[in-house]
């Protein structure tokens, strides 16, 4: 090493300090990364699992939801298809073990009737939530934002869609893609095409307030991209409102599913709670002969009921999972524990 290496800066450092570091230099990053990342883990995932605990909505909403889909997904392996004559036909619930849901009119199990259906109520309840926000976000938040004849053209799309009956539009587009019917995404997405101009017209409506504020306009005086504006600052915003709503979705997309399979009006190309109403109807004449097939149609019901009560129970409790001053209350990193953690005494 020269002279010239080894020379002392005016604070006191050498040259081979300055561009390199020292030791303290690495690890007081390394804290500092470790800080971060336990400081996002405890604001973003560890405090709103705390606050959706403290509220029984959220919590029973959510253990509610874990087990429909635990029933989607391991129920299907666990429990047996259903099969022709696994016991006598209508036979009544909770009288043999092997069939507790009672049986239909071919002898098949209630119970496993209704675990395999799940799969294709998810899958609907899912697709129609995805496709509703969807299209929500992009008209509505575009429309808002860009204003003037884009918003005009948006709005004008959005209320032709809002004013035209549902029900009809739906059947003639299940004649038009009956092949595509047939798979439960397609029914959710159909379902969609109702319930999307609303979520779009109220977020709009929440745009044009939100894009005149201070923030917004120093982000567009900085040159950053309307994309951008949209996505880092508007829709963070307004994420708690579009999850509430796409937890309504759901539920509409599943009630509407099911009636529409009960009144015949989609295909019955996949078991569903649905068909199995319909059937119960129909087949086991469960309305006037409750005491013989009631069973049929109640537990079908039961089940649909449940589903739809804990997505509600669970998108009222998002209102609060969604609140940043509960969230900065609830989180156990602060910033003023963050920049003295030794007055306050805790480990980080």
């Amino acid at each position: 090493m020269t002279d010239t290496d080894s020379e002392l800066r005016t604070d006191g450092g050498t040259a081979e300090e300055m561009i390199f570091g020292t030791g303290e230099d690495v690890e007081a990053a390394q804290v500092s990364t470790r800080e971060r990342l336990t400081r996002f883990v405890d604001r973003y995932i560890l405090a709103p699992l705390r606050i959706g605990w403290s509220d029984w909505r959220t919590r029973v909403g959510g253990l509610g939801l874990l087990f429909y889909i635990f029933m989607g997904t391991g129920g299907v392996v666990i429990v047996e298809e259903p099969e022709l004559n696994e016991g006598p036909r209508y036979l009544g619930a909770f009288i043999e073990w092997g069939v507790p849901f009672g049986t239909d009119n071919l002898g098949r199990s209630i119970f496993e009737q209704i675990v395999h259906a799940t799969p294709a109520m998810l899958k609907m309840a899912s697709a129609g939530a995805l496709t509703t926000v969807g299209l929500g976000v992009l008209v509505g938040f575009v429309g808002g934002y860009k204003g003037g004849l884009v918003d005009r053209v948006m709005m004008t799309l959005t209320d032709i869609q809002a004013v035209l009956p549902g029900l009809p539009l739906i059947i003639v587009l299940s004649g038009i893609f009956a092949d595509y019917m047939k798979s439960p995404w397609a029914v959710g997405i159909v379902l969609a095409i109702d319930t999307w101009p609303g979520l779009a017209r109220a977020l709009r409506s929440q745009v044009l307030t939100l894009r005149e504020e201070d923030y917004i306009e120093a982000g567009r005086s900085l040159g950053l991209s309307s994309a951008t504006l949209i996505r880092q600052d508007l829709v963070p915003k307004l994420a708690p409102y579009i999850l509430v709503n796409m937890a309504g979705a759901a539920t509409q997309v599943i009630k509407a599913s099911v009636a529409l399979y009960f009144l015949g009006v989609l295909p019955f190309s996949t078991l569903n709670w649905g068909v199995m109403m319909n059937n119960a109807y129909t087949t086991g004449n469960a309305i006037s002969q409750l005491g013989h097939a009631g069973h049929w149609l109640f537990f079908p019901a039961l089940f649909l009921s449940g589903l739809t009560f804990v997505l509600v129970l669970f998108a009222q409790g998002l209102d609060r999972v969604f609140n940043p001053r509960l969230r900065a209350r609830h989180a156990q990193t602060t910033p003023d524990e963050e920049s003295e953690p030794q007055a306050s005494g805790e480990v980080m």
